[in-house]
């Protein structure tokens, strides 16, 4: 959830793109092997230096203010907002007094139980099982990581025993194409690309053929944009259109990738894909490292577009399998618990 170390200064547009995504093959060869660690451990290694800085702040001989001041700055330094921050240290505070708390260690799994209660909300599994196909489609920024999270989250409905189908909707960058092809070839996944034309008709086509091949799940990449380019927002929309004129139900899922390292950005995204495509759940990437994924309690305390969201997927690393469901107790536990 959290980094506590200060922030970088904001990265140019251009170098967005020169670093949008990490070449699925690069995913599939680097990161943990699969089989090496479970995903708890490689939750916990990828949290390790947030859940090292807790470590200190409640290694102290009793809870005062001096330990709830540096509480407040560490959770606002973590992106966690304003509003997420003012609620958790409420609830401290709540518990120091009706439970005559004297030792961090009670502060600290206080804290602990009421950033679970927070989280909860979030942890809604994806069920795929509604329609066939199930259509999902993906949105993002630049650099947030949607065609390298489409290549893992096939990875993971295949392993579920599902079917599923690659569309390569975003045909503005030559180098996304290419993944999905790469990837699908490796797996036996169809992936329906065109070299240049209407990521609409991409999409469209992608459903057509899910449709007559009985596939179970239809995963439909878009190109990067940012809220603010208002006539790519609208391509977006159109291409949601376009899914519902060959199925009313569809999408069944608006997907938007959220990278972890934009911290309270990251609301502003949700507000603005939210008005142009309606969306329905996130994924978290990049949590590991010097991510700010405090954001994770701030969109949980805000819910920014007025309506319950949920977060179907984290992730901690570039391995294949390094993309999981968000399980509150789990993100909680990789947080306090030592490895």
């Amino acid at each position: 959830m959290f980094s506590f170390l200060k922030k970088k200064s904001d990265s140019s547009e251009a170098a967005a793109d020169a670093t949008a995504e990490t070449p699925l093959a690069a995913v599939s060869a680097s990161g943990p092997k699969v089989g090496k660690l479970g995903w708890a451990e490689r939750l916990k290694g990828g949290l390790s230096r947030t859940r090292g800085q807790l470590t200190g702040l409640f290694s102290r001989a009793r809870i005062d203010d001096d330990l709830l001041d540096e509480l407040e700055t560490t959770l606002l330094m973590a992106d966690v907002g304003v509003d997420g921050t003012q609620f958790l240290l409420d609830e401290l505070k709540s518990c120091v007094k009706r439970d005559k708390l004297t030792a961090p260690t009670q502060l600290q799994a206080a804290l602990a139980e009421a950033l679970e209660n927070l989280l909860m909300p979030l942890e809604v599994p994806l069920d795929i099982s509604t329609h066939k196909p199930f259509v999902i489609m993906l949105a993002g920024v630049n650099g947030a990581g949607k065609t390298t999270s489409i290549g893992k989250l096939a990875h993971h409905f295949q392993a579920q025993g599902k079917s599923v189908l690659l569309a390569a909707g975003d045909t503005f960058r030559a180098a996304a194409r290419e993944q999905l092809i790469a990837w699908g070839e490796r797996n036996n996944i169809a992936v329906i690309a065109q070299e240049s034309g209407d990521p609409a008709a991409v999409v469209f086509d992608a459903i057509n053929a899910a449709k007559a091949r009985g596939i179970d799940v239809v995963l439909a990449d878009t190109a990067g944009r940012l809220p603010t380019q208002l006539h790519l927002m609208e391509e977006i929309a159109k291409v949601k259109r376009v899914i519902q004129k060959i199925d009313p139900t569809a999408p069944h899922e608006v997907l938007l990738v959220l990278d972890a390292n934009i911290g309270q950005n990251a609301l502003a995204q949700v507000k603005a894909f939210d008005k142009a495509v309606g969306v329905t759940g996130l994924v978290v990437t990049k949590l590991d490292g010097t991510a700010k994924g405090g954001v994770i309690a701030a969109i949980a305390r805000q819910q920014p577009t007025g309506k319950p969201l949920a977060l179907r997927f984290i992730g901690v690393g570039e391995g294949i399998d390094d993309l999981q469901p968000f399980v509150a107790r789990e993100f909680v536990a990789a947080l306090f618990e030592p490895i």
